[in-house]
């Protein structure tokens, strides 16, 4: 099994990104990413390595955590690897094991493709095995009180989101009046739940349309 893999990124899609590792392009499907546009050098990517009948896939995460609570979820009845990468671009480790540890099915039921019910598997399932974790997860007092305000420290706030948007897509080369241009036709439609991912995605729509 791969565990993780390290190589310079030739490629970035919406959904994955590809590493060149010692001649070998790897296509690993990411929550965000973009968190590694414009990196120069060799990076880490910490994998799951998913093998199914009909297909080997690649799902890669930026740090130990994202790749622990990954690999939980799947454990969740009606969560596959695709939900789980919904999940985890929507908020930070620590933000969504604190909605687990408190039973917050609001929070919950925010992160894409997590209905009422799923949410409450979720909790029956990981409540324990993530009370036992605590320390993986970074939680804290102030997580558990508050996941949603963990999740926006952490990154997650649709300030934040675009400010990591915003340098991710002027890495690819877009110039500084076309990516104000861009977020003048986004910022009234913005969610505090918007991710990083979903903002270059939309803004890359505003910019086609020149």
């Amino acid at each position: 099994m791969i565990d993780f893999l390290t190589g310079p990124v030739v490629h970035i899609e919406s959904e994955y990104l590809v590493l060149n590792v010692r001649d070998v392009g790897y296509r690993v499907f990411m929550p965000s990413p973009y968190v590694f546009a414009g990196k120069e050098g060799p990076v880490t990517v910490y994998i799951h390595h998913h093998v199914r009948e009909d297909a080997i896939l690649l799902f890669g995460f930026e740090s130990r955590e994202q790749q622990t609570l990954f690999r939980k979820l799947l454990d969740v009845s009606g969560i596959g690897p695709r939900v789980a990468l919904g999940v985890l671009s929507a908020g930070k480790p620590d933000a969504i094991a604190a909605a687990i540890q408190t039973e917050n099915l609001t929070f919950l039921t925010k992160l894409p493709g997590i209905g009422k019910k799923t949410a409450q598997r979720m909790v029956l399932d990981l409540k324990d095995k993530l009370g036992l974790a605590a320390d993986a997860f970074g939680l804290t007092a102030a997580s558990l009180s508050d996941p949603a305000g963990a999740a926006a420290a952490g990154g997650q706030g649709a300030g934040t989101a675009w400010e990591e948007a915003r340098e991710a897509l002027a890495s690819l080369g877009y110039t500084s009046a076309e990516l104000d241009k861009a977020w003048s036709g986004l910022k009234n439609s913005v969610t505090p739940e918007e991710t990083v991912d979903s903002l270059m995605k939309r803004a890359l729509q505003e910019l086609f349309k020149g």
